[in-house]
């Protein structure tokens, strides 16, 4: 159920799942997001990691030059 909600989210999580979702499509995007969420959960309950969400901007941006690549590299 968290999974889905970081569909319209502004954080770094809702980023990856609108990558995924925009991939692979929206049943997989929630079970890859699901995935990545309970990842996090546990590295912070394990070994009290801190969380700093860094936002959907500056997790676009870091994606953004790796998909021109893969655009323009044509055949």
């Amino acid at each position: 159920m968290a999974a889905t909600t970081l569909r319209t989210s502004k954080t770094a999580l809702g980023a990856y799942y609108r990558r995924i979702s925009w991939r692979k499509g929206a049943s997989v995007a929630v079970f890859a997001t699901a995935r990545k969420l309970a990842q996090l959960v546990y590295r912070l309950i394990r070994f009290g990691q801190a969380y700093v969400d860094e936002g959907a901007k500056a997790y676009e941006t870091r994606f953004h030059p790796a998909s021109l690549k893969l655009i323009c590299k044509g055949p």
